[in-house]
């Protein structure tokens, strides 16, 4: 049997591989501890899960969900923004609930781009970026990430005739994996650009509240003129911890999202509704919770960075995110020194070349972990004589 070509030119998913190594070590009788998968460790607060409980004994709520989601649903998605951003978007035409933001972002490309058709491709990024424009037939250019431009890409290194040919451009602020954070003026350069070139902005922005120090991300969708051009990738799952959940939704250009919607309605049959309604209970719930999970990751930030930085290494903190982005010891490519490290320590982490070529010459270390079992895989990285020189 001959799969198709599309599924043929897959690569591997970065993560499945790294789940496959941990299992094989886990037979084997070792003691793993994984810093790789971004899942959060700490539990869904109580409140979203008793509305959960509640609604899911409600029969009206056992039928097949819309497509487009809960009114309710997408109005709490509206006053969350104009709350939180002081954006105004209309639960009507410019907002859509998802399966989880993967799930849009995976299907956007089928919306707008055609084969031989060009997506713009930040690199080091979500694979999914990359997957989706596969899969619509398209073809990735890569727009590199690099430090010395705070990992955000250069609009004007985009060679005009490529600019010409590209559909969507993906974006992702604050980041994964470099946890860099995007600025109001970046964003209105990228306004320009996708006027000036006819460019569907899709900005990933599953991490704006998990931050630390210093002003709170932006959205996108703030900067003047955005909704003319874009649409914005939000979700629960990181916000308050619900990753198994699966629900997000996009929203913004009512052009943009009426596509994604009209999908959705071929393909899906939407969200259980007791998952939106526990959904729309964190979106108006207290704020208390989000604050305190930041708070154990910025505790736990600054101790990977401490040690990271008593080996040698020299990292600045991020100021969001779940992850610290590091660059591997010299004479390392990056699948080397995350193989190194797992032989000698039994520590999970992720090599930046998993995230795009970009990525190589980095790892990526994950802040969902127990404190306990942190500072274990600190302790065995301190003791293991892995040095930068």
């Amino acid at each position: 049997m001959k799969t198709a070509e599309r599924i043929r030119n897959l690569p591997p998913y970065l993560f499945a591989q790294i789940e496959k190594k941990i299992d094989d070590a886990k037979k084997a009788g070792k003691d793993i501890i994984s810093l790789g998968i971004g899942d959060p460790d700490m539990p869904t607060p109580d409140y979203i899960v008793d509305e959960l409980c509640k609604e899911a004994r409600n029969p009206a709520n056992h039928q097949y969900p819309s497509s487009q989601g809960l009114t309710s649903f997408r109005e709490a998605v509206a006053d969350w923004y104009k709350r939180r951003f002081g954006v105004e978007v209309d639960p009507e035409e410019e907002v859509v609930s998802l399966i989880g933001s993967k799930e849009g972002i995976a299907h956007v490309p089928m919306c707008f781009t055609n084969p031989g058709d060009i997506n713009l491709v930040p690199d080091p990024g979500y694979p999914v970026y990359s997957a989706g424009t596969l899969f619509a037939g398209g073809e990735s250019y890569i727009m590199p990430l690099l430090e010395e431009n705070g990992f955000l890409p250069d609009l004007s290194a985009i060679p005009v005739d490529i600019a010409k040919k590209a559909k969507i451009m993906f974006l992702n602020y604050p980041n994964n994996p470099t946890g860099a954070m995007a600025t109001e003026e970046f964003f209105q350069d990228v306004v320009r650009f996708a006027k000036e070139y006819d460019i569907v902005v899709c900005h990933d922005a599953a991490y704006t509240e998990i931050a630390y120090e210093g002003p709170k991300p932006i959205s996108f969708l703030q900067v003047e003129g955005a909704k003319d051009v874009g649409i914005e990738f939000g979700s629960p799952s990181k916000t308050y911890n619900m990753t198994g959940w699966r629900i997000g939704w996009a929203a913004g250009a009512k052009d943009i999202i009426e596509p994604l919607r009209r999908l959705k309605t071929n393909i899906d049959s939407g969200v259980f509704q007791a998952v939106q309604y526990a959904a729309i209970a964190g979106l108006k719930g207290p704020n208390e919770s989000v604050e305190g999970f930041c708070d154990i990751y910025r505790k736990r930030r600054d101790l990977i960075v401490e040690t990271l930085n008593s080996l040698g290494c020299n990292i600045k903190s991020p100021k969001a995110t779940i992850y610290i982005w590091a660059p591997v010891p010299a004479g390392y490519k990056s699948i080397d020194f995350v193989e190194k490290v797992f032989d000698e320590t039994g520590v999970v982490i992720t090599p930046g070349i998993g995230y795009g070529q970009h990525g190589e010459g980095y790892f990526r270390i994950s802040l969902t972990v127990p404190d306990d079992r942190l500072k274990e895989a600190l302790t065995r990285l301190k003791n293991s004589g892995i040095k930068y020189e």
